[in-house]
């Protein structure tokens, strides 16, 4: 199963949303899709979908997927790669009134550079990010929480 996942700020990301279902059609995508499609007024027709999710039943998706297709965000690719899924990455950009700058494409470049996720740059690509993702073998994500804590813990304490 592949979930999609918007987010839940402000930000339509109707152009993802019309190509998942445009390579749903073509037969390009033959997985099961669910998506948490955010504040996007694109009503998808060939998959299921949902606004906004409840943390459980964000939760339960999120463990039956295989794929996450997701924003840019942070949350979002940190929280699927914590789980050991596949990411592919799409940056929303400002000249679609995605987001207020393109602060996306740094992030996912970033992670793309860890081998953590599949980055797709170009929403027309998606088809091949998806197929490559499948077969790539990824990092596994270490967190620096605790390394944070200790720094900021040592800092106070002087």
């Amino acid at each position: 199963m592949i979930f999609v996942t918007l987010g839940s700020q402000k930000f339509q990301f109707n152009r993802l949303l019309k190509k998942v279902d445009e390579l749903i059609g073509q037969g390009e995508i033959t997985e099961e899709v669910f998506a948490q499609i955010g504040a996007s007024d694109y009503e998808p027709k060939n998959y299921e979908y949902k606004a906004f999710l409840d943390r459980k039943t964000f939760e339960e998706i999120m463990s039956r997927c295989d794929m996450v297709i997701t924003h840019g965000g942070t949350g979002a690719i940190i929280g699927a790669v914590k789980q050991g899924k596949k990411v592919v990455a799409i940056p929303r950009l400002k000249r679609f009134n995605e987001h207020v700058d393109d602060h996306q494409l740094q992030l996912i470049t970033q992670f793309k550079e860890l081998n953590l996720i599949c980055d797709c740059l170009d929403v027309e690509c998606l088809g091949s990010a998806i197929n490559g993702a499948k077969s790539l073998v990824y990092n596994e994500y270490e967190s620096n929480t605790l390394c944070f804590l200790e720094s900021l813990k040592e800092y106070i304490n002087s």
